[in-house]
């Protein structure tokens, strides 16, 4: 078994975009309970910002290792997938891809900001919060998701430039 360096690369961008996501999700799963009845615990608003800081810095390494994938090694694979039965998994889904992600990026970096505040003793805030981490849950998704299209897109042009698989 032969792991390239891209592989690590490209497993590690998407693995940090999902641990970030679900950081958000725990964000706002917490935030979703948190009412002034509940009597939060020090814990409680410890985790939600910690989640948020966790959140943030996995969306940064996502980031990071996916800019650098992108310049270095996608240009081989843009090549296939335009020559490929899908060229639409870089003209639809990497372009938007290109341009979702700094959405993503900014209401990541948002999320520890918004969540210093109490969301058990600030409706405002605790909307904000929910706001914010509900975005980047659905818009990290819709990014993952990409990925997996412009994957396809890749893994088809190679089964069809070889003439094999089961996708004749």
């Amino acid at each position: 078994m032969n792991i390239s360096a891209s592989d690590i690369i490209l497993f590690a961008h998407a693995g940090f975009g999902v641990a970030g996501t679900l950081a958000a999700l725990w964000v706002f799963v917490e935030a979703l309970h948190a009412r002034p009845e509940s009597a939060p615990t020090v814990p409680r608003a410890s985790w939600i910002r910690g989640a948020a800081l966790v959140s943030a810095l996995c969306i940064a390494a996502a980031w990071i290792c996916g800019g650098y994938w992108y310049v270095v090694f996608y240009p081989a694979d843009k090549a296939l997938i335009l020559a490929g039965p899908w060229p639409f998994a870089h003209n639809l889904f990497m372009e938007t891809k290109e341009h979702l992600f700094f959405a993503v990026a900014m209401l990541a970096f948002l999320l520890p900001v918004a969540a210093r505040e109490a969301p058990w003793e600030n409706a405002a805030a605790r909307r904000l919060i929910l706001a914010v981490s509900g975005l980047v849950v659905i818009t990290a998704m819709a990014v993952e998701g990409a990925g997996a299209v412009i994957e396809h897109g890749v893994r088809l042009a190679l089964i069809h430039s070889t003439g094999g698989g089961a996708h004749q």
